[in-house]
């Protein structure tokens, strides 16, 4: 019997320490969430050098309903003065003409928007997006910003701009078409990625999310200009007259 309680005593504190351990996990996982939830509701508009739109998808250069939202919120921002200069981001999917940050851009000109007032900035996910978003804004001196984007998914831009060394404000669309209970799994994965990415770090999380889609961790391109602004060789095009910044997913991608 001593043998038994001997052999099978380390078991029990292996599973103690797994019960403790998952018990943990779902308290942060939970508190991260609710942190998710009230940073939506958050809407603090402030004095800044820049609107940063995180983009969603856009179809053949039309911006999507989600899309649209964003840069509809970052076109008050604009028009009420808070900022003047917007950065649009988002890359495209394989078999598009055009790019969420290209959509965006057009979207806003069409608005009245000043095309020398719009930056682009063409990544794939929240993270390339503030991260070359960041590589235009940093050398301009330009880094207190507006976040423009989802409700659900404010938490986890902010910290990501925070990471790549922009002090972010919470601007969140207020007529994003996401509602009801369809964001509930939005919430969801975001808490998920806050949870991780404050664990493991945000770009650390990002290589792994691409290795992990067999792209490997690959360093950030450069940032993309629109053609308008194109500088001539020689000359620092980050130097360029103020712009506005979106970022975000294309076709069936929402960030």
């Amino acid at each position: 019997m001593l043998i038994l309680r001997w052999i099978t005593a380390p078991l029990r504190w292996a599973f103690k320490i797994l019960v403790l351990l998952v018990v943990g996990a779902v308290i942060y996982y939970a508190v991260t969430l609710v942190q998710v939830w009230l940073t939506s509701r958050r809407y603090d508009p402030v004095s800044a050098q820049a609107i940063v739109v995180m983009g969603s998808a856009q179809y053949d250069g039309v911006p999507s309903p989600d899309l649209r939202a964003r840069l509809d919120e970052a076109l008050l921002l604009f028009q009420r003065g808070y900022a003047h200069l917007i950065v649009c981001t988002g890359s495209k999917e394989p078999g598009d003409v055009y790019t969420e940050a290209e959509s965006g851009r057009a979207y806003l000109v069409s608005k009245g928007v000043p095309a020398t007032d719009i930056l682009e900035a063409g990544g794939r996910d929240t993270w390339t997006n503030l991260a070359l978003a960041a590589d235009l804004l940093r050398p301009r001196g330009d880094t207190d910003v507006l976040i423009v984007t989802d409700p659900f998914h404010e938490d986890r831009s902010m910290a990501v701009a925070t990471d790549v060394g922009l002090t972010p404000h919470p601007a969140p669309t207020q007529t994003s078409p996401i509602r009801g209970t369809a964001v509930i799994p939005y919430f969801l994965s975001t808490a998920a990625a806050v949870a991780l990415g404050r664990i493991v770090g945000f770009q650390r999380l990002h290589a792994l999310g691409e290795m992990a889609a067999g792209v490997g961790a690959v360093s950030s391109p450069g940032p993309v200009l629109p053609s308008s602004v194109v500088q001539p060789p020689g000359v620092d095009s980050l130097r360029a007259p103020p712009r506005t910044a979106c970022a975000g997913p294309s076709r069936a991608r929402v960030t």
